[in-house]
Protein backbone atom coordinates (compact mmCIF):
# COMPACT_ATOMS: atom_id res chain seq x y z
CA UNK A 1 0.00 0.00 0.00
CA UNK A 2 1.24 3.47 -0.90
CA UNK A 3 2.33 5.81 1.88
CA UNK A 4 1.53 8.86 -0.28
CA UNK A 5 -1.36 10.95 1.03
CA UNK A 6 -3.93 12.59 -1.24
CA UNK A 7 -6.54 15.25 -0.51
CA UNK A 8 -9.54 16.33 -2.59
CA UNK A 9 -10.40 19.93 -1.75
CA UNK A 10 -13.69 21.38 -2.98
CA UNK A 11 -13.72 25.13 -3.40
CA UNK A 12 -9.94 25.09 -3.40
CA UNK A 13 -9.29 28.11 -5.59
CA UNK A 14 -9.83 30.79 -2.93
CA UNK A 15 -10.60 31.55 0.69
CA UNK A 16 -10.59 28.76 3.26
CA UNK A 17 -10.32 26.09 0.56
CA UNK A 18 -7.15 27.66 -0.80
CA UNK A 19 -5.66 27.93 2.70
CA UNK A 20 -6.39 24.24 3.26
CA UNK A 21 -4.74 23.35 -0.07
CA UNK A 22 -1.60 25.26 0.81
CA UNK A 23 -1.42 23.83 4.32
CA UNK A 24 -1.85 20.22 3.21
CA UNK A 25 0.66 20.68 0.39
CA UNK A 26 3.22 21.88 2.94
CA UNK A 27 2.53 18.68 4.89
CA UNK A 28 3.38 16.55 1.85
CA UNK A 29 -0.08 15.78 0.49
CA UNK A 30 -0.80 15.57 -3.23
CA UNK A 31 -3.76 17.89 -3.75
CA UNK A 32 -6.72 17.57 -6.11
CA UNK A 33 -8.40 20.97 -6.44
CA UNK A 34 -12.08 21.19 -7.36
CA UNK A 35 -13.51 24.59 -8.23
CA UNK A 36 -16.65 25.94 -9.85
CA UNK A 37 -15.65 28.88 -12.00
CA UNK A 38 -12.46 30.61 -10.97
CA UNK A 39 -9.82 28.90 -13.09
CA UNK A 40 -7.33 31.76 -12.75
CA UNK A 41 -7.28 31.55 -8.95
CA UNK A 42 -7.13 27.74 -9.11
CA UNK A 43 -4.02 28.01 -11.32
CA UNK A 44 -2.45 30.43 -8.81
CA UNK A 45 -3.19 27.99 -5.96
CA UNK A 46 -1.72 25.14 -8.01
CA UNK A 47 1.56 26.95 -8.48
Amino acid sequence: MSEKKYALITGGSRGIGRAICLSLAEQGFDIIINFKSNKTEAEITKS
